[in-house]
């Protein structure tokens, strides 16, 4: 077992981990911080994508004790200060940019990634950042309305899929 430390959402917090155990298992078993969601175990589908020392990874391909001393950002870590929802995760909900959620989370987490790096992204490059990310329900149409509205974009000119 490997004691590490790491701050996650703000918060330090520590704890015991074999060497196989991976960030996604930290956080879900450990840290019960169930947002992030394992959906592949072959990093394919994008459901676990939290941000450590503010770049977007998924989670299932990191080994907890490799990050000790990290900064872990989770959805849970989305919200605003006082609790109401960020404004990405404001259009997600205004654009139904999810159905059965269990993509959400990541879908999320890559959305800031995205953001981040480029406030205004096009629609074609969106599209390409969440290739990583896999949603069986919605057909992307209306998540990539969503992180087009979070950026302050004009979303009436994507087309109806």
């Amino acid at each position: 077992m490997t004691k590490v430390t790491m701050t996650v959402n703000g918060k330090s917090v520590s704890g015991d981990v074999e060497g196989r155990t991976l960030l996604a298992e930290f956080l879900r078993e450990g840290l019960r911080l169930t947002g992030t969601h394992i959906g592949c175990d072959t990093s394919q589908c994008g459901a676990c994508v939290v941000h450590v020392n503010g770049n977007a990874i998924k989670s299932c391909t990191a080994l907890a004790a490799d990050l000790d001393g990290a900064d872990v950002r989770t959805i849970e870590g989305m919200a605003n200060a006082d609790g109401s929802l960020s404004v990405i995760q404001q259009a997600f909900q205004d654009h139904h940019g999810l159905q059965c959620g269990f993509c959400t989370p990541g879908m999320v987490m890559s959305a800031a990634a995205l953001l981040k790096e480029n406030p205004k992204p096009s629609e074609a490059e969106i599209r390409t950042y969440l290739e990583g990310n896999i949603c069986r329900c919605t057909g992307y149409h209306n998540i990539v309305k969503a992180i087009m509205a979070a950026s302050g974009q004009d979303v009436s000119a994507i087309a109806a899929e």
